[in-house]
C-alpha cells in the first residue's frame, strides 16, 4: 500500500485526508481526516481577491497540517485548491504562502479537474446495487460540480457553475433570516446557471450527494442528535424531505442554525443557500431519492496519487 496526503482547499473549508491506499484491491486504509472552516472565499465574489483575514486563516491550518503530515511519513502529498483561489487576483500569495509552510506547491486545478476529482471520490468504493449513470452533485463555497458518469469511471458529462454557498450568501442571503425577496433571487440565480449547464440532471439513473453542504442537509432529513459520518456515509435520503429542510433553513437565523446539535458552527450562515442550490438540482431529476457519501473530492485526490 501507498501512503499519500492530500489536501483540498475550497472557498469555505481546508480538508487533510492521510491514508495508505491499494487501487488494486480497491482499498483505503484512513489514518487522519480533519477539516478547518477557514473561509478562504471570504469576499471573492466581490473584491476579486483573497482577504488578509481568510490567507492567514488559511495559513494557520496549513501550519497544523504541515505538522500532521510531517508524522505519517507519507510518500507523496498533494495540495489541491478550487474556486476562491480560481477566482482570486492575488492567489500568487496563497500559492507561495501555502509552499512555505507545507513544502509542497498547491495547484489551482479548474474546474473540469475538480469535477474529474469529485467524481472519482464518491465512485470508486462504492457499493454495488446503484443502477448507473450516476449524477454526483458537489456543492462548495464557491462553486457547484455537477458530473455525469458510468459506473466503471467514466465521464460522460461535466461542469462546474459558479453558484456555491458562500457565493450565493454573499450575493443574495444577505438578511437575518433571509426576505422572501433575497431567496427569489438567490433562487433564479441558481436556475439561471442550471439552465446553462451542459449536464441534464434528468439523464441520472441514481444521484450521489457529496461534501459539507449536502452531508448537512442529509443530517437535518436523519433528525441525527450529532452530525456522524459513519450514520450519513452512504445513506439515502428522500429528495421530497430535502425541500422541506430547505425552506426551514432559510427561515431561520444564523444563531438558530447554530444551535442544531449536527450544525458546524462554520457553515451555520451559508446552509441555507447550499440547501436551496440542492433542492433545485434535485427538482430536475427523476430520482425520488439521493445517496450521500462522505467521500469527496479529498479522496479522489487521494487516489490520484497512486
Amino acid at each position: 500500500m501507498t501512503r499519500v496526503a492530500a489536501i483540498d482547499c475550497g472557498t469555505n473549508t481546508i480538508k487533510l485526508l492521510v491514508a495508505d491506499l491499494d487501487p488494486d484491491e480497491g482499498r483505503m486504509v484512513e489514518h487522519v481526516r480533519e477539516t478547518r472552516m477557514v473561509r478562504l472565499g471570504q469576499g471573492v465574489d466581490r473584491t476579486g481577491r483573497l482577504a488578509e483575514a481568510a490567507l492567514e486563516r488559511v495559513f494557520a491550518a496549513v501550519d497544523e497540517y504541515a505538522a500532521i503530515v510531517a508524522k505519517h511519513d507519507v510518500e507523496t502529498t498533494r495540495f489541491c485548491a478550487t474556486s476562491a483561489a480560481r477566482d482570486a487576483e492575488n492567489a500568487d500569495v496563497f500559492r507561495s504562502g501555502v509552499e512555505e509552510r507545507l513544502g509542497v506547491a498547491p495547484e489551482v486545478v479548474a474546474g473540469d479537474e475538480e469535477a474529474r476529482l469529485s467524481y472519482d471520490g464518491a465512485t470508486r468504493l462504492l457499493a454495488a446495487g446503484l443502477a448507473p449513470p450516476y449524477l454526483v452533485i458537489d456543492i462548495g463555497g464557491g462553486s457547484t460540480e455537477l458530473i455525469l458518469g458510468t459506473d466503471d469511471g467514466q465521464m460522460l458529462g461535466a461542469q462546474s457553475l459558479d453558484v456555491g454557498s458562500v457565493r450565493m450568501t454573499e450575493r443574495h442571503l444577505l438578511s437575518d433570516p433571509p426576505t422572501v425577496e433575497e431567496v427569489e433571487e438567490a433562487t433564479a440565480d441558481i436556475d439561471r446557471a442550471l439552465d446553462g449547464c451542459d449536464v441534464d440532471p434528468g439523464e441520472a439513473a441514481a444521484v450521489i450527494g457529496v461534501a459539507g453542504t449536502v452531508t448537512t442537509t442529509a443530517a437535518m432529513v436523519l433528525d441525527l442528535p450529532a452530525y456522524d459520518r459513519a450514520i450519513l456515509h452512504h445513506s439515502v435520503i428522500a429528495c421530497d424531505r430535502v425541500q422541506g429542510v430547505t425552506s426551514r433553513l432559510l427561515t431561520m437565523t444564523v444563531g438558530e442554525r447554530r444551535e442544531l446539535p449536527f450544525m458546524d458552527p462554520g457553515r451555520a450562515d451559508v446552509i441555507g443557500a447550499g440547501a436551496l442550490i440542492l433542492d433545485r438540482i434535485l427538482r430536475r431529476t427523476r430520482v425520488d431519492s439521493m445517496l450521500v457519501s462522505e467521500y469527496d473530492i479529498l479522496d479522489g485526490i487521494a487516489w490520484s496519487q497512486v
